[in-house]
């Protein structure tokens, strides 16, 4: 078809009446498709054979009547009529496999890289906590603070909890790739922890951008009392109740994910989330934090421009910019561009700087 999709096993099986055409029933026809393989249950789907209309047309695969189910090992079709039918894989992605190759490679590195300077990063600030040999200064855009002031800074804290979730998020998504070959119940825990790294990641970022603002707006006379104790219920109470709420009550959400190539469907398995309502609701998700994240931006860059007109300081203010776009996490919104032309393009921006954020 259009997508260059495959037939699983080969198989085509066709069912008819002699007495004539089967169409509308009420109770419809069950057809079971055997197989052995990893599948993703939002990719592999129920399709028969409609013949084309005229002489120059050949036909083309629809649903249209028919129901999928998965169970394991099995693929059931419930179709209202009689014809041709197969289960479709229809390729999530239309890449090559040397550009799934390059991608996976250049997340993996990206991925082990960020893990790395996180963990050095969190065991640097802890030790200079409690040796205060010399002042943990961040490459943030607010003044550095000393690791004597660590407790009580809000600043410095939110981004120790950001960089926390980031290095849950890169571990887990390292190890989601060779746990899938593992079993399922592990593949799910493993696809639910990389979930919660994500909401909880999106969910700091969003809270580093509301610091900001108040940073911004508010300077002085300001006080919300268990600030930080009101950020963490946020960023990391909210997000990880409903990934475990999806894991007691749909835990067949979470599990194996397929990511397909033009000339095959089983190139890489990973775990991940298998139903498309959980794979929305996840982007409308990130698409509210990052349109949030986005305003405070451009609040920053109106604030920059109104001051320090200067050659040397206007430099310094786009290095402020670059350093709070990584802060705030604007680049995953090239999520939202997969597709066209931008599609290989969008694939390998998202993938080589949302990779090296920690």
């Amino acid at each position: 078809d259009a997508h260059n999709s495959s037939v699983l096993n080969n198989n085509v099986l066709g069912a008819f009446l002699q007495s004539g055409r089967v169409a509308g029933l009420s109770r419809p026809v069950e057809i079971k498709f055997w197989h052995d393989t990893v599948l993703d249950a939002s990719n592999a789907t129920c399709v028969f054979w409609q013949p084309g209309a005229g002489t120059d047309s050949t036909g083309s695969w629809s649903r249209e009547g028919c129901e999928t189910t998965h169970r394991e090992g099995t693929v059931i079709c419930h179709c209202n009529h009689l014809t041709y039918f197969a289960v479709l894989l229809i390729p999530a992605v239309a890449l090559s496999p040397a550009q799934l190759a390059s991608l996976t490679h250049i997340s993996t590195i990206g991925c082990s890289l960020s893990a790395a300077a996180i963990l050095c990063t969190l065991l640097l600030c802890c030790f200079f906590r409690y040796s205060h040999a010399m002042p943990c200064a961040m490459p943030i855009p607010f003044p550095p603070h000393s690791c004597r002031q660590w407790p009580k800074d809000n600043t410095t804290r939110i981004h120790m909890h950001l960089l926390a979730a980031l290095l849950l998020l890169d571990c887990s998504f390292l190890l989601s790739v060779p746990l899938a070959a593992g079993t399922e119940g592990l593949c799910q825990v493993t696809a639910a922890l990389l979930h919660a790294g994500l909401l909880c990641a999106l969910s700091w970022m969003a809270a580093e951008a509301f610091h900001l603002l108040l940073l911004l707006v508010k300077v002085y006379n300001i006080y919300i009392r268990r600030y930080l104790l009101k950020l963490c219920l946020f960023a990391w109470g909210l997000p990880l109740l409903a990934v475990v709420a999806v894991l007691v009550f749909k835990r067949d959400t979470y599990g194996y994910h397929n990511i397909s190539s033009s000339e095959g469907y089983r190139n890489m398995t990973m775990c991940w989330l298998t139903s498309p309502p959980a794979h929305y609701a996840t982007l409308c998700y990130a698409g509210l934090i990052l349109l949030f994240n986005t305003v405070v931006l451009g609040s920053v860059v109106m604030v920059l421009r109104k001051i320090h007109r200067q050659e040397e300081q206007a430099r310094k203010d786009w290095v402020t910019v670059l350093v709070l776009t990584c802060l705030l996490g604007t680049t995953w919104g090239l999520a939202f561009f997969s597709f066209g032309i931008f599609l290989i393009p969008q694939l390998y921006l998202f993938t080589i700087l949302n990779s090296l954020q920690g």
